[in-house]
């Protein structure tokens, strides 16, 4: 499995977590720290935007394959 890494700032890894868990509800009661739900987020984000992708990349490919022409004519 391919690792990917991120380097935060020592200066920054507070804010980072912070931002993260303000703008995505973390809570105290939620049993993780604010790196962990961080990671949970960060993990997610990336899961969603595959997913997002390739669901759209599939519905413009089958899409693509349709015949979608309907003979019509008037009743004259």
């Amino acid at each position: 499995m391919a690792i990917f890494n991120l380097e935060i700032s020592d200066n920054d890894v507070d804010r980072v977590f912070n931002a993260i868990c303000e703008n995505y509800g973390w809570t105290e009661e939620s049993g993780q720290s604010k790196g962990e739900f961080t990671h949970k987020v960060v993990r997610e984000f990336l899961a969603d935007n595959v997913r997002a992708y390739e669901i759209a990349k599939a519905k413009a490919e089958a899409a693509a394959s349709l015949d979608t022409s309907v003979g019509l004519s008037d009743p004259s």
